[in-house]
């Protein structure tokens, strides 16, 4: 991570973050209405965490409650990643369009495990 850092914003990982729940939020609007409340809710709901965990772990003062933050996004990957399967086994997302969903989750996952990475070295030259 860099020591020019003035926001969440700077964050490439962050932004991509945020055109995944852009994604999501355009994708899941052709969902069937009984679903509103339910997959289309909820995988939104786990999209938005993405983001807004980077978000807060950057505003937060402790490098150690940064990562914990990070770590709480990539749960959030997790379960998007699991709900667009269970989207695309009930028909409502075209397998070319998940595959290309998922590939770039896994690419949010690696980003988020370098940043991880990169905040504990950090921490460890902190604690020295």
């Amino acid at each position: 991570m860099s020591q020019s850092l003035q926001s969440h914003r700077d964050l490439k990982v962050w932004q991509i973050a945020l055109d995944l729940t852009e994604t999501i939020y355009r994708l899941s609007s052709d969902w069937p209405k009984h679903e509103q409340y339910g997959l289309v809710s909820q995988t939104r709901r786990a999209a938005v965490s993405v983001a807004a965990n980077i978000a807060e772990g950057a505003g937060r003062r402790s490098t150690g409650e940064f990562i914990q933050f990070v770590g709480i996004a990539r749960g959030s990957l997790a379960e998007v990643e699991t709900l667009l399967i269970i989207a695309r086994r009930l028909g409502y997302v075209d397998d070319a369009v998940c595959k290309a969903l998922l590939t770039e989750l896994f690419e949010l996952g690696r980003m988020t495990t370098g940043l991880i990475h990169s905040l504990e070295q950090k921490k460890a030259v902190q604690s020295r």
